[in-house]
């Protein structure tokens, strides 16, 4: 086999490594951009509502579960290191202690989960309804691991009782709700029309 045969794989491979590597950067800054939009604090920790976890959702079921994963690590490290990228323009390491810090911890696993959910049922080839159905249990996989981090969060924070904090959570689970099926019509919107999207 000579070199001008075997030459074009590895081409294609750094090309394709190339435009995750951009993927994941577009997508941080896509979760950066959505949760430095306008926010309101509720409930008694006073943990803000964002368009964050939209983002979240959308990142995860479009990139899969790997590229999701690094972008939203991307997002976090990036307002940890003092980047003022999350809700309120806050950044720093001191973000550690707030009530909201669970959260934005879960969103690393919760991203993973779902866009594993994701991609293995883009794998099964599902398409229509069940393909609509695999992406809402995997994007309600990931909202409900992304609770059980916040609620921790939470009681470690704000020092409040389980159910103090679960009763804090449950205000943001309709509007939450909402976003995961947003988030489903637009990543099925993404992959109808970029299905190269989950063949590598």
């Amino acid at each position: 086999m000579t070199s001008s045969q075997t030459s074009p794989r590895p081409v294609r491979a750094v090309a394709n490594s190339g435009r995750d590597l951009a993927l994941i950067a577009v997508f941080a800054a896509f979760v950066a951009v959505c949760a430095l939009l306008p926010a309101i604090p509720v409930g008694p920790a006073a943990v803000p509502i964002t368009l964050q976890t939209l983002a979240i959702y959308i990142t995860a079921l479009t990139l899969g579960g790997t590229r999701a994963t690094l972008a939203v690590t991307l997002y976090v490290l990036a307002g940890l290191i003092g980047l003022p990228v999350f809700s309120g323009g806050r950044g720093g390491f001191g973000t550690v202690a707030s009530p909201s810090f669970g959260y934005l911890l879960g969103f690393i696993p919760g991203a993973l989960l779902t866009g594993s959910l994701a991609y293995a049922a883009l794998r099964r080839r599902l398409s229509g309804a069940g393909l609509f159905g695999a992406f809402v249990v995997a994007v309600l996989a990931g909202f409900a691991l992304i609770q059980i981090f916040g609620i921790a969060g939470m009681m470690t924070n704000a020092h409040l009782e389980l159910g103090a904090a679960v009763a804090a959570a449950l205000i943001y689970v309709p509007g939450d709700l909402i976003k995961c099926l947003v988030a489903v019509f637009v990543a099925l919107a993404v992959h109808r029309a970029f299905p190269a999207l989950s063949r590598r």
